[in-house]
């Protein structure tokens, strides 16, 4: 079976995915696996990398892996770059970022009615932001008067 040198198996209702012994046959330089049903990843051996035409594949709906541009479940990640950012991602990122400015907003929103609800209501309170700001304008005055003297 070694020394096979060529290989037609299309139009077959053979199912299932390509043996990996087949790659080992070195001698093959003829396969036809077109209209077969077969599934699964092309097998990466030696033998069957040298085979350029892709047309020998066709018809196989569920075959996927090089030389066919069809990519398996399990090479999508390896194959894209890590930095890459696919559009969903992408609107993902954009709807928590959304939702991550309407938290602050509103946060900021509560926060401010809560202060001026509370200096509102409670009048020793409002006397006593008031004083406290009045003190802090006094100091820098003071320091002003200080540097403009000095």
């Amino acid at each position: 079976m070694k020394s096979l040198e060529s290989l037609d198996l299309s139009m077959n209702q053979l199912s299932g995915s390509i043996p990996e012994s087949i790659s080992a046959l070195s001698s093959l330089s003829h396969l036809n696996l077109s209209y077969s049903n077969l599934s699964g990843p092309i097998p990466s051996g030696n033998q069957l990398q040298t085979f350029e035409d892709t047309s020998i594949y066709e018809g196989n709906p569920e075959l996927c892996g090089p030389p066919i541009e069809k990519k398996c479940r399990g090479d999508e990640p390896s194959q894209t770059p890590a930095h890459a950012v696919s559009k969903d991602d992408d609107e993902g990122d954009d709807l928590e970022m959304s939702w991550f400015y309407i938290g602050m907003a509103s946060g900021f929103f509560v926060g401010t009615l809560g202060v001026f609800s509370v200096l509102w209501f409670k009048k020793s309170w409002r006397y006593a932001y008031f004083q406290y700001a009045e003190d802090i304008n006094d100091g820098f005055h003071v320091l002003k008067r200080k540097e403009i003297e000095e």
